[in-house]
């Protein structure tokens, strides 16, 4: 038996060497790396890449050589290896042993470059986590199976990341196969939302405002009139002198600009209610460009009020982008946005060229904690089914949340829909946190875990850490990822590296716990103790290098500048907290609309979600009442711009102290004090610094700080004056505006 054992033992070693080919073996490799007398750039750079990560891996530098030049009693790795046949698809890789030769190919000098990535990360252990840390396996030996035979095709065909990880670090972006800009191909002015570029306002709404949308009587600059012959005229001239000016590009965008006022003339509507939808006028319009350019591509949107299918065919050379801004990130997109979700199968009937524009982050927020993950997968392989081969996942570009497991998980489920995002997620934070992995892999798995236990909680792209303050952010679980990181931390303190990683992914619990705070919500979370997270997050962001906070501009030298004049506010005495407010206008749909918000000791910051009262096309009227006469010299509040979504600073504001108010019956007595409804001449009154203008900031927040010789009272009038409309160069023009106050210090 012991003979016969040992046989046995033999013939498995023997059978394990014989079924490998070994590229180096103890330190020395008898191989040459070829590439074809005419390689290209590319072609030349994938052969160096692999020379590269064998000597990273091994210590042993792999020639590399023209095929012509070849070592003949040296074995071969062939690099650039193309299909014989003719009907190769160009997106497909593949890497195969033949005999004792190494073959990597593909279907065009970049697919053979992702071939060697590919072929080093299965075959040899090698990841690249971000453009600065990477994991390299060392060995003396290199081997690979003898029966080696790997093909693959990705389905979407263009893979884009919105990242900066990937548009500013080429040679990152190429090992996780993703482009390196939002737009490859594309005109770089007319990208997205193009009809104010081709035909602005400024040069023919004066002469021919026929040329603009009708609504309600009313040309606005909003959109265009895509019925009139003389636009198309105009739009198709445009298209020539852009592709005259960019002969490299294959693409223009001719698509709606970013607001919902389209045309309702006559003409447009009986378009629209003809093909069942508004993209009917559009696609016709954008068919009728095409036909003029047919060896371009001519691309528009699906989007708001044109994502709905038409009934006419977009032309062979229309590119459509279905846009899924309106849907809940907390669930699948098929299960949470059903609309969404019938329009893509609707366009997938009338096209094949589908482009999806997704959205995976909150753009008010981009630190905040935003649990939708475990939808990512799912959305992608949805979007693949229904003919989409070029997808657009809109990430935050800037650092965000997450941002490196993000990158990496996206641009990973991009080119493999079918991998296991709990694997990817997993694989990552071991490797990227190394012994810190296990906890920030925990607090993963806990806050999507307690988001899905709110089954209708709509996770929105432009919401606020306060909309989870009662479920997946409520302080008992603020509590519970305070704890996991702080043993994250604790296993890393002898690496700086990976203690630098490990504070940068707490950066998402600390602002959530500093919104927490200024909202007064427990003994721990609250603005007297804010301010040595504060510092913590300022100190993370700057070692980071992290500068902003949303995509409207804020950045977070400025949100820490709020914040500690938050503090400073919070440290008055306020007479007027938690005192009775009148409403004489009434506020709308956030906060409640609850008057009383305006005294409740919580403070707004940089999103209208949390701790404002808005006032939509009406002015902010409201009176304190202090409860009996008392002496005050002072008087604060503050206002909120976010002028992207119509929220605008109020032309000013106005103090007042109406003696003769009758509070039992909620009204003015006759004769003397101020009077309701208006603006009052005897009012203190602080008009806006920044009146609103074109390049106004986006978002902002400004104080109104009365003070003022004592004044004896019991009522405090506060006063905002609304401007009530969106001016004409606002993409919502005509549309009701918006004022949003916080709280009122009196003192």
């Amino acid at each position: 038996m012991k003979t016969l054992s040992l046989f046995f033992l033999i013939t498995l070693i023997t059978s394990c060497t014989f079924n490998k080919i070994k590229i180096v073996s103890d330190s020395v490799s008898d191989y040459q790396i070829l590439i074809p007398a005419q390689a290209d750039s590319v072609l030349t750079h994938a052969a160096t890449e692999l020379q590269e990560y064998l000597e990273k891996i091994s210590g042993v530098k792999i020639p590399v050589l023209t095929a012509e030049k070849r070592e003949e009693e040296m074995h071969k790795i062939f690099i650039g290896d193309y299909p014989e046949s003719e009907s190769y698809n160009p997106h497909m890789i593949f890497y195969r042993v033949n005999g004792d030769d190494l073959i990597i190919g593909g279907g065009s000098p970049k697919s053979v470059l992702y071939s060697v990535y590919t072929f080093l990360e299965n075959e040899l252990g090698c990841k690249w986590l971000s453009p600065y840390v990477e994991i390299m396996p060392e060995s003396d030996e290199i081997t690979v199976s003898s029966k080696l035979n790997y093909e693959y095709t990705p389905d979407i065909e263009t893979r884009t990341v919105h990242s900066e990880l990937f548009y500013e670090n080429h040679a990152f972006a190429d090992k996780l196969k993703v482009t390196y800009e939002a737009f490859p191909g594309y005109v770089p002015e007319a990208r997205v939302h193009t009809f104010h570029r081709f035909m602005p306002g400024s040069s023919f709404f004066d002469s021919h405002p026929e040329y603009y949308a009708l609504r309600d009587g009313k040309r606005l600059t909003t959109q265009l009139c895509l019925s009139n012959p003389d636009v198309l005229r105009i739009v198709t001239d445009s298209v020539a002198a852009y592709f005259e000016r960019h002969p490299e590009a294959d693409i223009i965008s001719v698509s709606q600009d970013d607001n919902t006022l389209h045309c309702q003339c006559e003409e447009c509507m009986a378009i629209n209610k003809e093909e069942g939808s508004a993209s009917g006028s559009m696609i016709r319009f954008v068919n009728k460009v095409a036909e003029k350019f047919p060896g371009k591509i001519i691309s528009t949107l699906a989007y708001q009020y044109t994502r709905k299918p038409c009934k006419t065919k977009p032309a062979d050379n229309v590119l459509v982008t279905l846009c899924s801004i309106e849907c809940d990130r907390s669930k699948p997109i098929e299960e949470g946005c059903t609309d969404f979700a019938e329009d893509l199968k609707g366009w997938k009937l009338l096209t094949d060229n589908i482009r999806i524009w997704d959205y995976t982050t909150q753009f008010t927020n981009f630190l905040a904690p935003f649990p939708n993950i475990h939808t990512l997968g799912p959305n992608i392989r949805f979007f693949r089914d229904n003919n989409a081969k070029w997808i657009f996942e809109q990430h935050s570009h800037n650092p965000s949340e997450l941002f490196e497991l993000r990158s990496y998980l996206t641009a990973k489920l991009l080119w493999n829909p079918e991998s296991e995002t709990d694997k990817l997620i997993h694989e990552f934070t071991e490797a990227y946190y190394e012994k810190a992995g296990k906890y920030i892999k925990e607090y993963i798995d806990i806050i999507h875990a307690e988001i899905q236990k709110v089954p209708d909680f709509f996770l929105f792209l432009y919401g606020d850490p306060s909309q989870g303050f009662d479920s997946f952010l409520s302080p008992e679980m603020l509590r519970k990822y305070d704890e996991l990181f702080n043993k994250a931390e604790q296993l890393v303190t002898v690496s700086p590296d990976v203690l630098k990683r490990v504070k940068t992914a707490r950066l998402s619990t600390h602002y959530a716990a500093l919104e927490a705070s200024r909202k007064g919500m427990t003994d721990k979370y609250n603005l007297p103790s804010a301010a040595s997270r504060l510092g913590e997050f300022e100190n993370v962001c700057n070692e980071a290098g992290i500068t902003m906070m949303n995509e409207m501009g804020y950045t977070v030298d400025e949100y820490i500048d709020s914040y500690n004049k938050t503090i400073k506010r919070s440290e008055i005495t306020n007479i007027a907290a938690g005192k009775k407010i009148i409403a004489i206008t009434a506020p709308k749909k956030y906060a409640g609309e609850d008057p009383q918000v305006l005294t409740d000791g919580a403070y707004g910051g940089s999103s209208f979600y949390s701790n404002w009262l808005g006032f939509e096309g009406n002015d902010m009227e409201v009176i304190i009442d202090l409860g009996e006469k008392q002496t005050i010299d002072t008087v604060q509040t503050a206002f909120l711009q976010v002028s992207n979504h119509i929220v605008f600073f109020p032309e000013f504001v106005e103090v007042s102290f109406p003696e003769d108010w009758d509070n039992g019956n909620n009204r003015m007595l006759t004769g003397g004090g101020a009077q309701v409804g208006r603006p009052h001449g005897n009012g203190l009154r602080i008009n806006t610094c920044r009146p609103l203008n074109p390049a106004s900031k986006v978002n902002d927040i400004e104080y109104f700080n009365f003070s003022f010789e004592q004044v004896e009272t019991r009522y405090v009038k506060i006063y905002a004056r609304n401007m009530k409309n969106a001016p004409e160069w606002h993409n919502s023009s005509g549309l009701p505006a918006w004022i949003f106050c916080d709280e009122i210090v009196i003192n």
